[in-house]
């Protein structure tokens, strides 16, 4: 009779777990749904082809990046720190010039990205980037 009367307590105790699974799909569809509208932000690059002509002939302000990762304005060595001011210098005289980030092979990321931000933060209409390759 215990066996019976145990048995019968066993079974009333089950826990139902459709409407938790219910509320977890629920919030899996929402959760697609939003990470759907959610735009990344990043980095916009325009890199001409390698058949156009070399960006140093543009009227553009040009700035070297050597794979010593030293920095070249106007045929000068300029500090990672003194970029954004020659640059507003350079965009004082013609505020339409767009800049030309030239990076040789081997140069470090971080400088090419402390230099676009320089020319960002100077004002420039446009930042490009050019490589050199071996051709």
């Amino acid at each position: 009779m215990r066996r019976l009367a145990k048995h019968s307590e066993d079974e009333g105790a089950e826990i139902d777990l459709t409407p938790m699974l219910d509320v977890v799909f629920i919030m899996l569809i929402f959760f697609i749904v939003v990470a759907s509208f959610i735009k990344e932000a990043g980095v916009e690059i325009n890199r001409p082809d390698s058949s156009k002509s070399d960006p140093s002939d543009a009227t553009s302000i040009l700035v070297q990046i050597r794979s010593d990762n030293q920095i070249w304005m106007e045929n000068r060595r300029v500090d990672t720190r003194a970029v954004r001011a020659n640059i507003q210098r350079l965009l004082a005289n013609d505020p339409e010039q767009g800049v030309t980030i030239k990076v040789e092979k081997g140069a470090r990321a971080g400088a090419v990205v402390d230099v676009a931000d320089a020319a960002r933060e100077a004002g420039a209409p446009s930042v490009n980037w050019a490589s050199e390759g071996k051709q």
